[in-house]
């Protein structure tokens, strides 16, 4: 849980003061340490993890109301998440999201329910980007470094480095979500550094080709 919880206010600044500063005043990075100490408890032997229960339901109850967000424990999430703004986010039981991905406020990510016969919830990468008010339902998978414009609905997967705009989604581009998404080391991350390159080589055909953009898929 420690180094989940460093990695993610890494994300609200460098210093001391700006870490403080987001554990006393910023209601996201509240969802996302009260997130980690449920998830922590969830995983304790059972004599610790009913002692921790109620504690842990309270802070549930606390954060979902004060801060609109909805993070179950449930949801595996990697180190590095960080919410900038509060505002009614939702995440179903059952998403999966990578390290160092961004959420704005107004999103909401699940399945798609209803009648449908397949009511699992999307998988996220690493680095992801997902812009307000943005829904992204069904069981799809969101590529590495990929962006999820303002306002986007996505029912189709996006793939890695993929930007997506609109309802219906659309492939706009391959230029990813880079410039959005900080964290410390990430100029030497070598996944990163390996995605950029991936995103410069599809650009680059994307545009000697003339074609596909704006296509929903």
């Amino acid at each position: 849980m420690f180094t989940n919880v460093r990695q993610d206010l890494a994300r609200y600044g460098r210093g001391f003061r700006q870490k403080l500063a987001a554990v006393l005043f910023s209601p996201g990075a509240w969802a996302v340490l009260g997130y980690r100490f449920r998830r922590w408890v969830r995983g304790l032997p059972r004599p610790l993890r009913w002692l921790l229960k109620i504690p842990a339901v309270l802070m549930q109850l606390i954060v979902d109301i004060t801060t609109n967000i909805q993070l179950p424990e449930t949801v595996p999430i990697g180190p590095g998440l960080f919410i900038a703004h509060t505002g009614y986010i939702v995440l179903a039981g059952d998403v999966i999201m990578g390290h160092h991905c961004t959420l704005t406020q107004g999103v909401s990510i699940g399945h798609a329910g209803g009648g449908g016969k397949d009511l699992r919830s999307p998988v996220l990468g690493d680095r992801v980007y997902v812009g307000p008010n943005a829904a992204i339902i069904g069981p799809i998978e969101i590529g590495h470094d990929a962006l999820i414009g303002v306002g986007a609905v996505v029912t189709r997967s996006v793939p890695p480095c993929g930007v997506v705009v609109g309802n219906p989604a659309r492939l706009i581009s391959y230029k990813g979500s880079f410039d959005l998404i900080d964290y410390p080391g990430k100029e030497d991350d070598p996944e990163r550094l390996v995605a950029l390159e991936e995103a410069r080589r599809l650009s680059a055909s994307l545009a000697a080709s003339g074609s596909h953009q704006g296509s929903v898929f």
